[in-house]
């Protein structure tokens, strides 16, 4: 006879019926998506067949549009593109903030067969520009606040400039943007007045293998690439996602992040409208102040977020109620007792962001360990998921039931991952993937294409990592960023940089080699420094004085301490203070190149 204990037991029939689901939805996403859906505009059509009246896309200034509506408009804009000889080989910009109305641009440049070039909105007109120019885009979906990001003038390819706002078309006859030209008038008229109809040769009938859209990341190296992904590479990827998580028609999503970036773009709007659920887009920055209102009317079951969102949270509210005197501190210290104080304060986390949420998806960087460890204890149904613009993007992920810390769970079915050159001893090595989510390559470079991919196909992250026999993967850090130690062992900065922003004192920190030295760079959050020394506020120069003291002897006990923490081969040598914040991508990643 075997025992296992009550929990034990109750662990092994969670996974059962979680097997059971994961097998269901798969079998019913067959099921709801025909063999001829080969490419993402028949998805919206499909979808549009199925939830007719459910809402799609929608904001919070009022914009709603079901899935029978957002059908009918992106074929409105198929139309009106074909009409200006946009179609298949043509490249087509999109630089606007999130909205129903990037999704309704994006489908409508799919429909007519031409791709999207999804622009961050946060790039600079010179960026901007230099990608219109590389892409040798044709046409730009623009909206009306980023207008002055054109300011460095049109590229000669780009023919056309197109409002986002109210799909007017712009002039652009002498080179720069101008007011609507409106003889050609709003999108309605230019319909209206077409003989054209998306029943016309020329419309929804791109392969799966044909590019869907030129994404150019924003990366830490510093050099933007084209990453080129089909059809098939976004459209498997959303399907994929099916064996991490189940979306429903009644889960109500709340996007906070571009949907010029992959991980918004495919998990946060391909996924909601694959499976007839709605998005719920916002008009600014989202801070605490002004998601409140917003999470208490919408009550989100669905956020994606990058781990730097609720970071702030935990260490600007969270962490300092649980440790703000002698007795909690001591409480803390105790699994049992930490484990019950983690539970309350996750209920009013919980409570904060609607009361509804069920899954509380993190990707894009590392979710700090203590963060994380808060999390789990106290039962937040947060996921993390791993992966990359060139894979569509996920690769691997795990749901608010099965968690496993510190790791970014389980490879998603239907991708391939193996370790590349292990170190015998750590079994470290490089995080390689295969699969149907892998993209094409980066435009217009093919040397840069061969160095990514393995003699057998496999694309190469550029992540170390390890997976453990029950298929878990453990990121350890990036092989550009790993520092090669005097004694041939290698350190990771991103561990370091964990230890180091767990502390209260620390904003932000960057780990690398400098002068030979093991140097953090730490961006210290100086407003907890001037508290102490408010009493000298009205001597601006003693003030001054002591708050580089104040500083320098923050700096002097952080090396203390992380040299109390991290592995032998892993102590700081030296501390710079970082006076302004890093520059980061859009995922809230330190620009490492700038600073090295």
């Amino acid at each position: 006879m075997i025992w296992t204990s009550r929990s034990e037991g109750r662990r092994v029939k969670r996974r059962a019926v979680q097997k059971r689901k994961r097998t269901e939805m798969m079998n019913s996403n067959k099921k709801y998506i025909p063999e001829d859906v080969t490419n993402l505009p028949l998805m919206i059509k499909n979808s549009a067949r199925l939830y007719p009246s459910r809402p799609s896309l929608t904001s919070v200034d009022g914009t709603e549009y079901n899935y029978e509506e957002l059908d009918r408009a992106t074929q409105h804009v198929a139309v009106m593109l074909k009409s200006a000889g946009v179609g298949k080989g043509d490249n087509v910009a999109i630089l606007a903030e999130n909205s129903p109305h990037w999704g309704i641009a994006y489908f409508g440049t799919l429909i007519c067969g031409a791709t999207t070039v999804p622009i961050l909105p946060d790039f600079r007109a010179v960026e901007v520009r230099t990608i219109l120019e590389h892409a040798g885009v044709k046409t730009v979906f623009i909206s009306g606040k980023l207008i002055s990001r054109l300011n460095e003038g049109l590229p000669k390819t780009v023919e056309m400039v197109i409002n986002t706002d109210d799909f007017q078309l712009l002039d652009v006859s002498k080179g720069v943007v101008a007011e609507p030209a409106g003889t050609l008038g709003e999108l309605k008229k230019l319909n209206e007045e077409s003989n054209i109809s998306v029943s016309d040769k020329g419309f929804y009938e791109a392969g799966g293998e044909e590019l869907a859209s030129i994404i150019y990341t924003s990366g830490t190296t510093g050099r933007s690439k084209g990453v080129m992904l089909t059809h098939t590479n976004i459209l498997s990827n959303a399907v994929q996602s099916g064996t991490v998580h189940q979306v429903v028609p009644e889960d109500r999503w709340l996007s906070v992040l571009p949907l010029a970036h992959t991980y918004e773009c495919t998990i946060g709007m391909m996924v909601t409208l694959l499976n007839g659920a709605m998005v719920q887009y916002i008009d600014r920055a989202p801070t605490a102040a002004y998601l409140g209102p917003v999470l208490k009317k919408l009550r989100p079951t669905t956020m994606l977020t990058v781990p730097l969102i609720i970071e702030k949270i935990y260490r600007s509210t969270i962490k300092p109620a649980l440790t703000k005197s002698a007795p909690m501190r001591l409480l803390m210290k105790f699994g049992p007792t930490r484990k019950l104080l983690s539970r309350a304060a996750v209920n009013k986390l919980k409570n904060f962001f609607g009361g509804q949420l069920r899954f509380f998806g993190v990707g894009g960087a590392p979710l700090a360990p203590d963060v994380e460890k808060f999390l789990l204890e106290g039962g937040f149904p947060y996921a993390i998921g791993y992966g990359l613009t060139e894979t569509s993007p996920m690769v691997a992920g795990f749901n608010p039931d099965n968690a496993v810390f510190h790791s970014v769970g389980k490879v998603m079915e239907g991708v391939t991952v193996r370790i590349d050159n292990p170190d015998p001893v750590t079994k470290e090595g490089e995080i390689v993937v295969k699969g149907s989510n892998v993209m094409k390559g980066y435009y217009k470079d093919e040397e840069k294409t061969r160095e990514v991919f393995t003699d057998d196909g496999y694309f190469r992250t550029g992540d170390l990592g390890i997976i453990n026999k029950k298929g878990i993967i453990y990121i350890k850090g990036r092989f550009k960023n790993m520092i090669l130690g005097a004694n041939g062992e290698n350190i990771y900065p991103e561990e370091i940089e964990a230890v180091l922003n767990s502390r209260e004192i620390v904003s932000e920190s960057l780990v690398m080699e400098y002068k030979g030295k093991l140097t953090a760079r730490v961006h210290l959050k100086m407003e907890l420094i001037e508290e102490q020394l408010h009493h000298l506020k009205e001597n601006a120069t003693e003030f001054q004085k002591q708050l580089q003291v104040k500083a320098d002897e923050a700096l002097a006990e952080l090396m203390i301490h992380v040299n109390q923490h991290v592995a032998r081969n892993s102590k700081l040598q030296l501390m710079i203070r970082q006076m302004t914040p890093f520059e980061k991508t859009a995922t809230h990643k330190i620009k490492r190149f700038i600073y090295q």
